[in-house]
């Protein structure tokens, strides 16, 4: 049967010759479009490297002159002190698990301040986000170390006065992974005579859009600046708090109802409370709305290519309705000529399938398609975006085959003859 499918596939050489061609430029739109999907939703699946269940941010307020309450002899250390009684108390509420206080740090955070990591001849590439924290921060949101450290480890290297630094702060220049030159000997932004002890930390991303190969962070202690610098602590600090899962619900109504009596301190008080999942939406919403519109068009065009391709094996098989009786009167049965059928089509599209990997592999080379991890060719990556194309175009001619050949297997013979 394949000797007579081969001989019949070369006899009708010049029809098939344009499927073959409209074949090789499906494979190679197909894989570029799901190469795109694929870089886009590997990202966004990528670990965070936080957790943000369960967490809120509290908002801090200031009286002004005109409140009866305001107290205007208050100097900055009692402002300080205020603020931190704050957080005592929160710290002793029994539905909270963690409290921090931090400057440009929390995530979904669109203030950033950057700063220079340095070691030996190495130096820090791209932005660096500093993230100022108390060492509750990574409890609150339960960062891990490169090498498996726990938020409650990772807190108490910070007391310790360690930096934590991105796994990858150095890979993308130099291709060192932190965890291979961690420990003493860090420079911090600039200063090459006072030296830090820095732990890997697993990467911080910026949001969940953005790969976590471009995204660099440093964390410092921010306790040891509270007696030097007063100031520091005010009411802009993030106030972060991440409450205990069994005892999350209604814990915004909770807290403001004991708002008035229980934390107002001075001229502090608390102006508002947001929970992270509205902040991460918020923050993301423009990023949101774009993914949305890409993987929309990416479907209509794939669409397109389905309903396309399915017409033309459609179309094909419609018009061997003559072919297929006359396979029906020399005894095949509809089983032999729907696998014949069905093979003359799987036979086209693998005849073509390594030129269009060829294609494929020069696209990628040229870096036409997208980037990820700082490349458009991963071995992985091409694998699977090109054997996923592959399965979606041969579904899409099994389709196309299977329910033409089926109603026409049903006309007898004669009346196909006829027709013909």
């Amino acid at each position: 049967m394949q000797k007579k499918l081969f001989t019949q596939i070369r006899n009708e050489w010049r029809g098939n010759v344009w499927l073959m061609l409209e074949l090789l430029v499906v494979s190679v739109v197909m894989w570029f479009i799901i190469d795109m999907l694929y870089c886009r939703a590997a990202t966004y699946l990528e670990p965070r490297g936080f957790n943000t269940e369960h967490c809120y941010r509290i908002y801090l307020g200031f009286l002004t002159d005109k409140s009866p309450d305001y107290n205007p002899d208050e100097t900055i250390e009692q402002r300080r002190d205020d603020v931190l009684e704050i957080v005592e108390r929160l710290r002793r509420r029994p539905e909270v698990e963690a409290v921090s206080l931090s400057n440009n740090a929390h995530p979904y955070n669109g203030n950033n301040s950057g700063c220079l990591l340095e070691y030996d001849t190495l130096r820090s590439s791209g932005f660096v986000v500093r993230r100022y924290m108390t060492p509750d921060f990574v409890r609150v949101f339960r960062y891990r170390g490169a090498r498996g450290e726990t938020p409650e480890q990772l807190a108490e290297l910070l007391e310790k006065g360690h930096l934590l630094a991105s796994d990858n702060l150095f890979m993308r220049r130099y291709g060192i992974p932190m965890t291979k030159i961690a420990g003493d000997g860090f420079h911090f932004e600039g200063d090459t005579i006072t030296s830090f002890t820095v732990t890997a930390l697993q990467p911080v991303r910026y949001h969940d859009y953005q790969e976590a190969w471009y995204c660099y962070t440093v964390c410092f202690n921010l306790e040891p600046f509270f007696n030097n610098n007063p100031g520091l602590i005010n009411v802009c600090n993030e106030l972060c708090v991440r409450v205990k899962a069994d005892k999350d619900h209604g814990f915004i109504d909770q807290l403001r109802a004991d708002s008035e009596k229980q934390f107002r301190i001075g001229n502090i008080y608390i102006a508002d409370i947001r929970s992270f999942t509205d902040i991460r939406r918020n923050f993301q919403q423009s990023w949101t709305q774009d993914t949305q519109f890409f993987c929309a068009g990416m479907g209509f065009l794939l669409l397109n290519i389905f309903l396309g391709l399915l017409g033309t094996f459609w179309f094909r098989t419609q018009q061997r309705r003559g072919e297929i009786a006359l396979h029906k009167i020399n005894g095949a049965t509809n089983g032999a000529v729907f696998a014949r059928l069905m093979s003359e089509g799987m036979w086209l599209l693998l005849i073509v399938t390594p030129l269009a990997w060829v294609v494929d592999y020069l696209l990628a080379s040229a870096e036409l398609n997208a980037w990820h991890n700082g490349t458009t060719l991963e071995p992985d990556r091409f694998l699977f975006c090109a054997v996923l194309a592959f399965v979606l175009i041969a579904l899409m001619i099994l389709v196309g085959i299977w329910y033409p050949a089926r109603r026409a297997m049903k006309v007898q013979p004669a009346e196909a003859l006829h027709d013909e």
